[in-house]
């Protein structure tokens, strides 16, 4: 009998911990799914940070981020220029844009915009907050010695950010951008695999996440399916700052 009542408990407490594990995961693909929906990331009367404006219906950004490298920039700008694309958004790491003068004038020439991404590309979140406004003026200063001057754009390294950095980017002139959809190019999942990620569930206002440093190596081949997906869906792509000018947006808190 005492067997029997021991069996029970220990299958009473394997049926818990299965609860409770499926519990936090069912908590974690809401938040994911759901609350990283949300336009905007800030307190009520704080800095935002933008990841889309569902007030554009038929209109999305398409972003690159580039920290390194020197040979996927190119191909993916002449990919960019073969599908029509003149607006897309790059946010550049400074040190990066220092070394490569002659892309970062292809980037504009080529009628792009260009945000920062700072100078050192290191998690503001691990920064103190001398050290970020350090790193985005040695940032301010390299691009305006490119000739890219009045940067308002900011995509903090890596997307990782808290209010402390909103304030600080605010306070310095700069509106944070973050995404609302995530191409997962970086880990070349396959081109396939990058335009389902990207026009799955793409709908106007949203802002697009792909890469154009050296570690994406099929990001290039993707653009042209993910443009004529954009054609068959009539989007049109406009820059970061023209999607989100006077917009109302909603907002969540970020502590």
């Amino acid at each position: 009998m005492n067997f029997f009542y021991v069996t029970k408990a220990k299958r009473l407490k394997q049926l818990i911990i299965i609860f409770v594990a499926a519990l936090f995961t069912g908590t974690f693909l809401f938040m994911e799914n759901n609350i990283m929906r949300i336009p905007v990331f800030s307190t009520k009367d704080e800095p935002k940070a933008i990841y889309k404006n569902e007030q554009q219906h038929n209109k999305l950004s398409l972003t690159f981020d580039i920290s390194w490298g020197d040979e996927k920039p190119i191909l993916i700008l002449n990919e960019l220029k073969a599908a029509n694309i003149k607006n897309a958004t790059f946010f550049l790491s400074a040190s990066w844009a220092e070394r490569h003068p002659d892309i970062v004038k292809r980037i504009q020439d080529d009628g792009h915009e260009i945000g920062t991404m700072g100078y050192n590309y290191k998690d503001y979140t691990e920064l103190e907050n001398n050290k970020i406004r350090q790193d985005l003026a040695q940032s301010k200063k390299v691009f305006d010695a490119l000739g890219v001057k009045n940067i308002e754009l900011l995509r903090p390294p890596s997307g990782q950010f808290n209010l402390e950095v909103l304030k600080i980017a605010d306070s310095l002139g700069y509106t944070v951008v973050h995404w609302s959809i995530n191409s997962q190019d970086w880990i070349n999942p396959g081109v396939d695999k990058i335009v389902q990620n990207v026009t799955e569930k793409m709908n106007g206002g949203d802002i697009i996440l792909l890469h154009a440093s050296d570690s994406v190596q099929q990001t290039q081949k993707a653009i042209p399916l993910i443009a004529e997906e954009m054609k068959d869906q009539r989007m049109k792509n406009i820059t970061v700052s023209e999607l989100i000018s006077n917009t109302d947006v909603k907002s969540n808190e970020v502590k």
